[in-house]
Parts: C-alpha cells; sequence; structure tokens
C-alpha cells in the first residue's frame, strides 16, 4: 500500500533578513513571470509546450542564492525559475519565450532551452535528465582548471530514475567533483507518481549509495533549501565532493499547460498550497513593506517586459541560416 505523504511542517533555521528578501524577490519574480507566460500561452503568443515552475518556486530561490555569482547551474525543461533565481533579464526571457529575436537566446532556445551565459546558467534541456551529465562534466572542468567554483545540478524525481542520473552520481563520486545534484522531487514524473516508479520514494537515500551525503529538505521553503545548499557548496569548495540534495515539494498543476492534472490528489495539492513557497518565506520577513515594495517593482518590470516582447522583432531566417553555417 502506498503510504500517503503529506506537506511537512515549518521547521527551517534562521538566516539573515536581507538574504530572505532577496529570496522573496526571486520567488516572486518567477510566480509572476510563470502566471505571465501562461496568460500569454493563452493568447496564443507563446507556441509550442510550457511546464511552469508554479509551486517550486523555492527551491531555484534558495539553491541560487546560497551559491557565488561566478558559480555554474544546468537546468531543466521546467527551468525559468532557475534562470531567474541565477539572474536571468526578463525582458530577454519573455522575449526569448515568444521566439523573438531579442532573447537570450535570439529566439532559438525557446522556453525548455532557455539559458544565460553570462549568468554561467549552463542552460536547460527538453531531454528528461540531460542536464545531468552536463553538470557533472563543468564540475569535472572546474576540477581540472583548480578554481573553487560548484555546480548546482537540477533534476526531477523522474529523472532520478534514468541511467545517466547513476552514470553522473558515480563519476562526480569517484573524482570528488563540486556539483551539487539538486532532486527536486514535486512527487510526479508527468502523471506517474513517485511511489509507483521508486521501489524507496525517499530519493535522498541514492547518495549515500554512490558514496556521497543525502540531504532530504523541504523543498517548499527557500531558507531549508539555502542552508542545505550553503552546506554541500562548502563542502564541495574544500575538495571534499558532491552532494545530493532531494527538495520534496508539489507543483500546483499538470505537467504542462494543456495538462489539467486531473490525476493528482486534490486533497493533498490543498495541504500543499496552503504551505505555499511565498507564504512561507513571506511569513519569515518582518519588513512587510520592503516585501510590498518589491512585489511592485517586479509587477511593473513584467509589464515593460511583455511590451517589449511584443515590439521585439521575430528571428531572420538569412541570420538563423548563418548562424548555423557559423557554428
Amino acid at each position: 500500500m502506498v503510504k500517503k505523504e503529506t506537506a511537512k511542517k515549518d521547521k527551517s533555521p534562521v538566516v539573515a533578513e536581507k538574504i530572505m528578501l532577496e529570496m522573496y524577490s526571486k520567488i516572486y519574480a518567477t510566480r509572476r513571470f510563470e502566471l505571465t507566460c501562461i496568460d500569454l500561452y493563452r493568447q496564443g503568443l507563446i507556441r509550442g509546450f510550457l511546464h511552469p515552475y508554479l509551486g517550486e518556486e523555492a527551491i531555484a530561490a534558495g539553491a541560487c542564492t546560497a551559491i557565488k555569482e561566478d558559480d555554474y547551474i544546468i537546468s531543466t525543461h521546467r527551468g525559468h525559475g532557475h534562470c531567474i533565481s541565477k539572474g536571468g533579464n526578463l525582458k530577454l526571457m519573455i522575449a526569448e519565450i515568444m521566439g523573438k529575436e531579442t532573447g537570450l537566446c535570439k529566439g532559438r532556445g525557446g522556453s525548455m532551452h532557455i539559458s544565460c551565459k553570462e549568468d554561467n546558467n549552463l542552460g536547460a534541456n527538453g531531454i528528461v535528465g540531460g542536464g545531468i551529465p552536463i553538470g557533472t562534466g563543468a564540475g569535472m572542468g572546474i576540477k581540472i582548471r583548480g578554481t573553487r567554483q560548484v555546480v548546482v545540478s537540477f533534476f526531477s524525481d523522474g529523472a532520478s530514475n534514468n541511467g545517466v542520473f547513476a552514470e553522473s552520481i558515480n563519476l562526480a563520486s569517484i573524482y570528488k567533483l563540486p556539483v551539487i545534484f539538486m532532486l527536486e522531487n514535486n512527487h510526479y514524473a508527468v502523471g506517474t507518481k513517485v511511489e509507483f516508479s521508486s521501489g524507496e520514494s525517499n530519493l535522498a537515500g541514492r547518495g549515500p549509495a554512490y558514496g556521497i551525503p543525502g540531504i532530504c529538505v523541504d523543498g517548499n521553503d527557500a531558507v531549508a533549501v539555502y542552508c542545505a545548499t550553503k552546506k554541500a557548496a562548502e563542502r564541495a569548495r574544500m575538495g571534499k565532493g558532491a552532494t545530493l540534495i532531494e527538495a520534496k515539494t508539489y507543483r500546483h498543476g499538470g505537467h504542462h499547460v494543456n495538462d489539467p492534472g486531473l490525476y493528482m490528489d486534490q486533497e493533498l495539492l490543498k495541504q500543499w498550497k496552503e504551505r505555499d513557497p511565498m507564504i512561507i518565506l513571506k511569513g519569515k520577513i518582518k519588513d512587510k513593506a520592503r516585501v510590498e515594495l518589491i512585489e511592485e517593482q517586479i509587477d511593473g518590470e513584467l509589464e515593460q517586459a511583455v511590451e517589449f516582447a511584443k515590439n521585439s522583432p521575430e528571428p531572420s531566417v538569412d541570420e538563423f541560416l548563418q548562424s548555423v553555417i557559423n557554428e
């Protein structure tokens, strides 16, 4: 019989208000960004698939705030929050997802392949688990160069059952690579419950099986994610190698915009929504006036971003062909 998991209670450690405000700005920006993209999708201004990060924003915000500007991340097809939390420009991101020439990837990557070299964001990947070996390779590059950087490799519970997960985590363990494997366990691989796809649904236990620490944290609590990532990054910088962090969360809807998510446990979804990442972090912050200013500023930036993208040119076919030839 499958044991039903309930949303966890808030028992996170305490961090400075400045850090919490920074994380809140990333969470709020991601939430508003995703809702804006859903609206644009409904208007027919975004094509293809759109996989919202709604409900999972605390993981990207906590992890990216805990690392340094010159550290790397590798993302997934549900990667808008990762890009935003690593410093992605909202104007260029909206333009990219709308397929415009002014986008981060000149409209060639779209939603599932968004990246930003300037932010050391190695990019999203439409292949489930496809980013895990790339992150491990980046970790090997750091080790060879002898810098003190780290890589945060984001991936899902579904991706953890792919062969590349085992290969990558084993390699990172052998060579003590500075990689933080951030397993975003939102409990569903498309529509399959994690309990039905994994013999042991507490996936952090896979870390010790490969000789690295395996830590489970509340993925709806940005502070908990921040503290776990900071500790893992410090360990990596000391040459002690990789860490697997399982951040348990719950997405707020189906796998993509057109998936109604009817297979989801509605009572459990209600419980997780009561512990929304925004609600949890907002409750810890004392300076409510500052929170309101952050929200107003981001709302204004997104309005400008949408207008910028709508007024941006479509990609040039000639330039596209030339870039293929040059590359």
